[in-house]
């Protein structure tokens, strides 16, 4: 069966094994799930990631999550722009995550970035996901 949203799948992933206190969790690789996961890793939101390619071409990424007191790190973390609706916003109108206590993840023509540096790089683009 193909798979219509591969970045909301990681997503759910990483939402399903944060419920469950999993340490780790794997998804297919994708370059747009790697720059996303570089951005939560830099946010400190995940310990890091590592990618395992196999004999068959296919490869996988392995994500360790991060815990702090014994409750996940990511306490929400969902998909705004979809397949069936892509969401597009300008440097002025990118939205703010529980005040600025959370992060947007958006794919801009510089690359993919958290909100803040979007801010101070003044540019848009298409939000990806909130995370909190």
């Amino acid at each position: 069966m193909a798979m219509t949203d591969p970045l909301g799948d990681m997503l759910t992933r990483i939402r399903n094994a944060a419920g469950r206190r999993k340490a780790t969790v794997s998804t297919p690789a994708s370059k747009l799930r790697a720059r996303v996961l570089d951005v939560l890793q830099s946010e400190g939101y995940i310990r890091g990631y590592s990618e395992v390619k196999y004999d068959n071409g296919k490869s996988e990424i392995n994500i360790e999550l991060k815990y702090f007191e014994g409750a996940p790190v990511i306490r929400e973390i969902a998909r705004v722009s979809k397949p069936g609706r892509r969401v597009y916003v300008s440097v002025k109108s990118i939205p703010q995550v529980s005040n600025g206590l959370g992060i947007s993840i958006l794919s801009t023509p510089k690359g993919v970035m958290a909100d803040h540096e979007a801010r101070e790089q003044n540019v848009g683009g298409e939000v990806l996901c909130h995370i909190f």
